[in-house]
């Protein structure tokens, strides 16, 4: 199978996070290819289940197959269809122990892995950061993945690659999504209150995205902006949910800060639409698709100017980049914005030049 590659992911379809999001790009660019015959392909997930491809609209079905956790059937399907391939691509560093079985019996089949920020931030022992070494080409999502995984591992430069996330290529254009009054109803939210919007998941480990200091800073503009309205949209943990109503309470923002929980793909569109600031002012973000979509929504968009959001910022061409520490600079950005919102939307062209789909499908075809 000389023009043969398997692409080897945890989930894809079966959950909607960033990762799933960056398996669903590369599954397309696989399958476009295929189609014209550059390269033929087939996916292989662990954890998803066959069902869950039956209706996407990235690749047909006969080209993708998933495990249902099942580990065995992975590593050895895997094993038997990835031995002669040209490319081995997994979208994880826990994918790699299968990658570099394959590779072992397989010496001259490319071993391509994705990195994408904590996941590869810890550093593995043994057999496993050999296992890294042994990769052709490490595909980084921004130039902060590449140095931390560089200082980290001291991996040779001419094995990292920085290619950073891009919009998916079924994303709702923003012609089709009106500011809807019902989102606005959901959450009790005047027609007249500014919005700040944050998504992420809320989890005491993940506490870096900085949307406790956003709280903080939102405090001190209360007075400017009584109307102004919090949402954070995303799954929570019952403790960092009492630590954040604890910081609420403190503050007296009660009726300004509001959970939204888990929001399905379909409501997204909207929720950007309705939002007059998307913040996230991150310290360990290994690129943050979020920020791109936002954009891609005409918000304005506030991130940190010390991990991998600066890329996605393209170093504050497309927004605004701050201190994640420092509340001040937080909370002066959101003003700016506030007062000045027609002049800080983001530059659409600039960002369909840099984070499309076709350009990102010219760049991984470079790679692999």
């Amino acid at each position: 199978m000389p023009d043969y590659t398997l692409f080897l992911t945890l989930n894809t379809f079966s959950l909607t996070g960033g990762l799933e999001k960056v398996c669903r790009s590369v599954s397309k660019v696989l399958y476009d290819n295929s189609l014209m015959g550059d390269c033929g392909f087939d996916m292989y997930s662990i954890h998803d289940t066959n069902n869950g491809a039956y209706s996407n609209p990235y690749i047909p079905a006969e080209r993708f197959k998933g495990f249902g956790g099942s580990r065995i059937r992975f590593i050895l399907n895997s094993f038997i269809k990835g031995r002669g391939a040209k490319n081995i691509i997994i979208s994880h560093i826990n994918l790699l122990p299968v990658a570099w079985l394959i590779k072992l019996f397989s010496p001259r089949t490319r071993l391509i892995m994705f990195a994408h920020g904590i996941e590869i931030w810890g550093i593995p022992l043994g057999l496993k950061k050999k296992m890294l070494y042994d990769c052709d080409q490490i595909l980084c999502v921004s130039h902060f993945t590449k140095k931390r995984v560089k200082e980290l591992y001291s991996i040779p430069e001419n094995k990292l690659e920085v290619l950073n996330n891009c919009l998916d290529p079924f994303l709702p254009s923003i012609n089709t999504i009106n500011r809807l009054p019902q989102i606005r109803n959901r959450y009790g939210i005047k027609s007249d209150s500014k919005v700040i919007f944050t998504l992420t998941r809320l989890n005491s480990n993940e506490r870096y995205k900085g949307y406790d200091r956003v709280i903080e800073a939102i405090s001190l503009l209360k007075n400017e902006f009584p109307e102004l309205r919090y949402l954070i949209g995303g799954g929570y943990d019952l403790e960092e949910k009492k630590y954040l109503d604890e910081i609420i309470e403190r503050l007296g923002l009660q009726g300004s800060i509001i959970f939204s929980g888990f929001i399905p793909d379909s409501d997204l569109p909207a929720h950007f639409r309705m939002a007059d600031i998307y913040i996230m002012p991150s310290s360990q973000e290994g690129f943050g698709l979020v920020f791109i979509e936002a954009m891609y929504y005409g918000i304005p968009v506030i991130a940190g100017n010390s991990d991998g959001s600066v890329d996605a910022l393209l170093e504050g061409a497309l927004g605004s980049l701050v201190d994640p520490m420092n509340i001040n600079e937080i909370k002066n950005a959101i003003k700016n914005i506030l007062t000045n919102i027609k002049n800080t939307k983001p530059d659409y062209k600039l960002l369909m030049n840099h984070f499309s789909f076709e350009n990102y499908k010219k760049k991984l075809n470079l790679y692999y």
